[in-house]
């Protein structure tokens, strides 16, 4: 029993730590479970219901932002797009990116929660993603500010986000990357992915919690919670340094770190150490 509560709490703190960062939570939390348990999965739901912790912590730090971008929108409703200020537009773009993810996941629910989280498909995400990340940041504009974003955009990067179901590809990654290949600042960029997480993950975990609830898996409802708490607090942390450090730096770290882990995850699977389904 002790020992579940420890790997609950490191799954959290994995989670937290790795949210934000282009480098696929999913994936880190696939990875580290298996590494602690060789032959289990924490299992999309677990997945799914530590990242409301780390939205939390996106509620609480962009909480400005996001009351100031409700409001726009509440009252603009009903007036063409043109006569929208830049606030009101935003809400729209965060509801209108969040459809592919929404469609997307109910289409493809099954292959989410087992087939694409073999570990085999996470190692080649990792790093293909790596290379797209990369690519996008070195040739991107870095140019535009978010308020320059247009309809066509927001539902492209909503599909980038999207893409994040399959564990490996990273949903700031993806959005990130997208971001970049559109022009957008890197901070713009990063900012939008966060904004754009809220209404998909929050309804996911909220949707997995709800699923859950009397049938735990291999991580009880006690254990689930702990790690969700930590989530929360290290993924404020997270965000903090991340947004300070892109607006500085480029991504090419995040770039070789993809790749180091993802040829590390080939290796062990491929020497038996740890299974590549569950």
């Amino acid at each position: 029993m002790a020992n579940s509560w420890v790997e609950a709490a490191i799954l959290g703190l994995v989670q937290g730590l790795t949210e934000f960062l282009p480098v696929s939570s999913s994936a880190h939390l696939r990875i580290v479970g298996a590494l602690m348990n060789p032959g289990t999965d924490p299992g999309a739901a677990f997945t799914a219901i530590t990242q409301i912790g780390t939205e939390l912590a996106v509620l609480l730090y962009f909480r400005r932002d996001l009351w100031r971008i409700a409001t726009a929108w509440l009252g603009a409703l009903g007036k063409p797009w043109r006569a929208m200020d830049a606030d009101a537009r935003a809400g729209w773009l965060v509801l209108i990116g969040t459809l592919p993810i929404v469609v997307l996941g109910l289409l493809f629910k099954d292959a989410i929660e087992t087939v694409l989280r073999d570990l085999r498909i996470t190692a080649t995400m990792l790093i293909v993603f790596a290379i797209v990340l990369g690519f996008a940041d070195r040739v991107g504009a870095k140019r535009r500010p978010l308020e320059s974003m247009s309809v066509r955009d927001g539902v492209l990067l909503g599909f980038a986000q999207a893409m994040a179901l399959i564990p490996g590809v990273s949903r700031s990654g993806g959005t990130i990357s997208a971001g970049l290949l559109l022009g957008y600042t890197r901070e713009a960029a990063a900012r939008y992915s966060f904004l754009l997480a809220v209404p998909a993950v929050l309804g996911s975990g909220l949707y997995q919690l709800a699923k859950s609830w009397g049938d735990w898996g291999p991580i009880g409802p006690g254990e689930t919670a702990l790690a969700t708490l930590i989530a929360f607090i290290v993924g404020y942390g997270v965000i903090v340094v991340f947004l300070r450090l892109v607006s500085t730096r480029g991504y090419w770290p995040f770039v070789i770190y993809r790749i180091a882990i993802g040829l590390a995850v080939f290796a062990l699977v491929g020497a038996g150490i740890i299974p590549a389904t569950a």
